[in-house]
């Protein structure tokens, strides 16, 4: 498979798939951290220890076969100019820190973009697993799958009391972060969501932006994961985040069924101004744009909006970022500049579909 389909597209193909409570869960995932006996790990490993995690990635990753998901494509660093890998990670394909890295680090691709392998990251190998909507066990499954499958070409470093070695200690143990990506702008508009976090944070759960640690929150989405991957099973961990985004589904529900009761005009009127705004403006700022995407999406789910997918919507934000502006431009763009590409390209791709 080529850099270019990996590229080409906004939306993966099991983005459009859809899936449980995807009306607040857009996405579960499942991140393995894994690292190799014997090696040091990449953050303090020299040039040639690096090539030769690389070259077992070729010889003992990339030959085989991996179930459904038949064989993963690789990408190297080294190939792809910063603009490509920028928009990987926009994708969430691969991450920043990858993004970031020049030799002898990769990334391992299925067709469908579900299944990621990058190699020398902060571990020497970190898999993550992604479905659409709220899978959380599901994901699980398929990550332990393809785990087991690169256990059996790969000797990893484990330690029978401490578990999964890793580079980072908080993830020693299972290796394992599970995360889901939820768009909670009725708990936002409510004022109520800095003590959601804080409850949560106390019951070992991380809230966090789009692109995980050190990141924002753009367009009211979060990514809430697990931060204890020691003492715990892997169901377990699971579980126990399952508890919580149960919880705040419940939540956003009910905080959007008290606005629709008490503030229905008001809500409609917000939802059909940012409308406007992604429909007509000539220049818009990214924050500005998620703002009102976020408002367009909460009145598809609330039946403000007939005809416009959730889709076209997951697609916008992920167009609408720097990465993707320049790809499609073909050439390095200033803030201004992007400013206005973003603003024509979204006025083009809410008009495709028809309300």
């Amino acid at each position: 498979m080529s850099l270019h389909k990996f590229i080409q597209q906004a939306l993966s193909p099991w983005h459009l798939k859809g899936g449980p409570d995807s009306d607040i869960v857009m996405s579960s995932r499942i991140r393995y951290a894994r690292n190799l006996n014997r090696y040091s790990f990449p953050t303090v490993a020299g040039s040639e220890e690096l090539q030769n995690v690389l070259n077992q990635a070729k010889t003992n990753v990339m030959p085989h076969e991996y179930g459904d998901v038949g064989r993963l494509s690789m990408l190297e660093m080294s190939d792809l100019k910063n603009i490509e890998k920028r928009v990987l990670m926009e994708k969430q394909l691969i991450s920043p820190n990858l993004a970031g890295s020049e030799k002898s680090s990769a990334v391992l691709l299925s067709d469908e973009e579900n299944i990621s392998l990058m190699v020398n990251e902060e571990d020497h190998f970190r898999l993550q697993c992604l479905f659409p909507g709220f899978q959380l066990t599901e994901a699980l499954a398929a990550a332990n799958q393809m785990d087991d499958i690169l256990e059996n070409h790969l000797e990893y470093a484990y330690d029978e009391e401490k578990g999964y070695l890793t580079s980072c200690p908080t993830n020693v143990g299972t290796g394992m972060r599970a995360s889901v990506m939820m768009h909670l702008p009725a708990l936002i508009m409510s004022g109520r969501m800095n003590t959601i976090i804080s409850a949560i944070n106390q019951l070992g759960i991380a809230v966090r932006g789009i692109y995980g640690e050190g990141s924002e929150a753009q367009g009211n989405v979060f990514q809430v994961s697990n931060q204890l991957t020691l003492g715990k099973s892997e169901e377990d961990i699971v579980d126990d985040l399952q508890s919580v985004v149960y919880e705040l589904i419940q939540k956003e529900r009910e905080m959007r069924g008290a606005m629709l009761d008490t503030s229905r005009v008001q809500l409609e009127d917000r939802v059909w101004r940012s409308y406007g705004i992604l429909s007509h403006s000539r220049v818009i700022q990214s924050a500005e744009a998620a703002s009102c995407l976020s408002d367009v999406r909460l009145g598809i789910d609330l039946g403000f909006i007939d005809g416009l997918s959730q889709s076209i919507l997951s697609e916008v934000m992920i167009l609408m970022q720097p990465g993707f502006l320049q790809q499609y431009a073909n050439e390095a763009l200033e803030p201004k500049e992007r400013d206005i590409r973003r603003a024509t390209l979204i006025r083009e791709r809410v008009k495709l579909e028809k309300i």
